[in-house]
């Protein structure tokens, strides 16, 4: 499975195969499977720099074996993808309301924004 992206270590230009977090809170070093997104805070390594990895002393390297079985995303992926995709394009109604204790009268309102008339 290769997603075109590099080895993060300098100078080297081999195919990434692996992602590297840190999880700072358990001072673990987490090394698994090439991520399907570059996340900012997490490192690709090729095949050779992920078998030298060494974390520095008093943390642990947790190594997640990749699944030989996974050729990409399950059915269940591909569903809650499209579930949260229709619900984040679902228009929001924008709701006419009573009057307000403030000092204006509340005509409208979409999301967290108010439409006030002056009184």
């Amino acid at each position: 499975m290769s997603l075109n992206r590099r080895c993060s270590r300098t100078a080297c230009g081999r195919p990434a195969v692996s992602t590297l977090t840190y999880v700072y809170a358990d001072q673990t070093a987490v090394l698994g499977p090439l991520a399907t997104f570059a996340e900012p805070h997490a490192y690709d390594l090729c095949e050779v720099h992920s078998e030298r990895l060494s974390a520095p002393r008093g943390w642990d390297v947790l190594r997640l074996a990749p699944d030989p079985n996974a050729i990409g995303p399950t059915t269940d992926d591909l569903l809650a993808l499209a579930d949260a995709v229709r619900e984040a394009a679902r228009p929001v109604p924008v709701t006419v309301s009573a009057p307000s204790a403030e000092t204006g009268r509340e005509v409208a309102r979409k999301g967290h924004l108010r439409m006030l008339t002056s009184e």
